[in-house]
């Protein structure tokens, strides 16, 4: 029998990934949270066969606790479901651990249900179009773009900065002081080479990151 563990901020959402799983694994055991402190309990409490979690949500970010999983319960398989198209976050979430990466526009039944049913047996779910991001990540690490040179945490606030979201908004979200997020912009500014939030802006949206 097969535990699955479902985290989404959005009622809606958990309820159509439990009723799609409910009906391709009858035998299933299925259980939904709604944040990351919530996932993080149940893993901490019981065993699970396949998380299955959204990347943004309040409070710690799906990606926070990925990296937390893949440190401390490296067997656990996750499957992370996302608003956001595959060339903001895919290849990032598979290097950093996850067994498949699926946007929610794409996460239809078949879909879905091929993607646990392959992590359940073992194996990663990844779609021709992540392989082929993968494979040029390996093949020409040179050519990369500057925001790919980002750790996770940059990349959050990077994206947000990109956003417009002033620094007291982005500690908010991310739940980290003020002067926390200075020093990331900081980091973010030099590693790109930049100097304003407004260069940030445009090279956020010339290369479609928000």
């Amino acid at each position: 029998m097969a535990r699955i563990l479902i985290a989404d901020d959005h009622a809606i959402a958990r309820r159509g990934l439990k009723e799609i799983l409910r009906e391709a694994f009858p035998s299933a055991e299925i259980e939904t949270v709604s944040n990351a402190e919530e996932l993080m309990k149940l893993i901490i409490k019981q065993q699970w066969d396949i998380i299955i979690s959204d990347i943004t949500m309040p409070g710690r970010s799906g990606l926070d606790v990925l990296n937390e999983i893949t440190r401390e319960y490296p067997k656990l398989p996750v499957l992370i479901l996302s608003v956001h198209p595959e060339e903001e976050y895919a290849v990032r979430v598979i290097k950093s651990g996850a067994f498949g990466y699926l946007t929610k526009d794409e996460a239809v039944e078949e879909e879905l249900v091929k993607a646990v049913n392959l992590i359940l047996r073992g194996r990663k779910y990844i779609t021709p179009s992540i392989g082929e991001k993968l494979a040029r990540e390996l093949s020409q690490d040179s050519e990369k773009e500057p925001h790919e040179f980002l750790s996770d945490r940059e990349f959050q606030v990077f994206r947000l900065m990109a956003q417009g979201k002033s620094t007291s908004e982005i500690g908010l979200r991310l739940s980290l002081s003020v002067n926390t997020i200075g020093t990331f912009r900081s980091r973010i500014l030099a590693k790109m080479t930049m100097k304003t939030n407004a260069e940030i802006v445009a090279y956020a949206i010339r290369h479609n990151l928000v």
